[in-house]
């Protein structure tokens, strides 16, 4: 108890403070295939994959459209001290790998698929895109980049160009991702895009990241102004690639993960809010310090979850910290275990009505307006 009281003060030591209560849930991996369906998750079961093992593996999936509107009712209920409703920062790849392509081409090159079309194809007539569209509309659904595509691409076509039984295994059922948790015999997730150190790799990452960034503006109209890297790991080194591409802010934890060099330990880079990294003008960080992430709890103690978060707003807001809550796609996705949707959801309209309920005065906002306010105020005190 003390143990967990510490590190969710920590975690706001240092950096901007305000004296207003903003609460923003940043919610990764919008848009990444995962586990295509149940069909695939049984294949790759009895093909002896124990993806049951992995609660990733086992939840995550695309989120179809009836799922996506149950969300927006329910954002959409809860209005803040100035009439918003409640918003989801959707941080999502705008790309998935196009499986054909890269097996007619014997896994030499890497081709990939844009998120409307992969979503077009898993939910032919009604394909939740259009939903996000509206999301956007109304204020309720904003998305920000969150890498190309959610695979380490050079790792994964080295893995299948030397035969790897799994992961072949996982390709024809079109899946990429199977953690590290359940198949250790990489220390690289191939989750991780951007776990990478050698030139020629942080030189093909730097192109993905610009056409990704591009895609980006294609599909949703506007720029990215915010990014957060997949599995929290980024090269220093591109950190210009970003800031010219017209990403000013990166959200994250209170931690930068580093790449891996082979023989050492993982370097971390301490974090705090408002801070500017990177050469100036600098990439504004925004550090979560607030976690809403029932689907890690086994379904006989989710309402931890919601306790833990809501403590965790307290302690944020006393420290005159913004509440940003990281909340993972997984926890909206019910087409594999429709119960860990239907319960999280539950928790979810609990969440919010307890947040409106003991601050009233809170400001429902996004990462891209939350980083506007931020620079903003610190300009005024310069």
């Amino acid at each position: 108890m003390i143990k967990k009281l510490l590190a969710d003060t920590s975690v706001n030591i240092g950096g901007w403070t305000t004296n207003k209560k903003y609460i923003v849930i940043e919610s990764d991996d919008w848009g990444a295939i995962r586990t295509p369906d149940k069909k695939a998750y049984d294949s790759m079961l009895e093909s002896g994959i124990p993806v049951d093992k992995s609660l990733f593996c086992r939840m995550d999936t695309l989120v179809d459209a009836n799922e996506l509107e149950t969300v927006f009712s329910i954002l959409d209920k809860y209005k803040d001290s100035l009439g918003n409703s409640a918003v989801i920062t959707a941080d999502a790849v705008v790309a998935n790998p196009d499986f054909e392509k890269i097996k007619a081409d014997n896994y030499n090159s890497y081709h990939y698929e844009t998120v409307d079309k992969t979503l077009d194809q898993y939910f032919p007539g009604n394909s939740p895109f259009k939903l996000w569209k509206e999301g956007i509309d109304k204020k309720l659904f904003i998305p920000q980049f969150h890498g190309r595509e959610h695979v380490n691409v050079p790792h994964w076509l080295k893995v299948l160009k030397d035969g790897d039984e799994f992961f072949l295994k996982a390709f024809d059922n079109k899946c990429w991702g199977i953690s590290t948790d359940i198949y250790p015999k990489y220390k690289k997730s191939i989750q991780a895009t951007f776990d990478c150190t050698e030139k020629d790799d942080l030189n093909y990452l730097e192109d993905a990241l610009k056409d990704g960034l591009n895609v980006f503006e294609n599909l949703f109209g506007y720029r990215s102004e915010t990014f957060i890297p997949n599995n929290y790991i980024f090269p220093e080194e591109l950190l210009p690639t970003l800031h010219e591409s017209g990403v000013t802010a990166m959200q994250g934890m209170k931690y930068q993960k580093l790449p891996h060099i082979p023989g050492q330990s993982r370097r971390m880079v301490r974090r705090y809010n408002g801070q500017n990294v990177g050469e100036k003008p600098g990439l504004l960080q925004m550090v979560r310090n607030t976690h809403f992430e029932p689907s890690l709890f086994p379904y006989q103690q989710r309402e931890k979850a919601l306790k833990s978060c809501l403590g965790q707003i307290k302690i944020s807001f006393l420290l005159k910290k913004p509440a940003i809550i990281s909340c993972h796609r997984i926890n909206f996705s019910g087409r594999l275990e429709p119960e860990n949707r239907d319960v999280n959801l539950k928790l979810m309209d609990k969440l919010l009505s307890e947040i409106v309920r003991r601050w009233p005065d809170v400001i429902f906002t996004d990462s891209a307006s939350l980083a506007k306010i931020i620079k903003a105020d610190l300009q005024k005190k310069k």
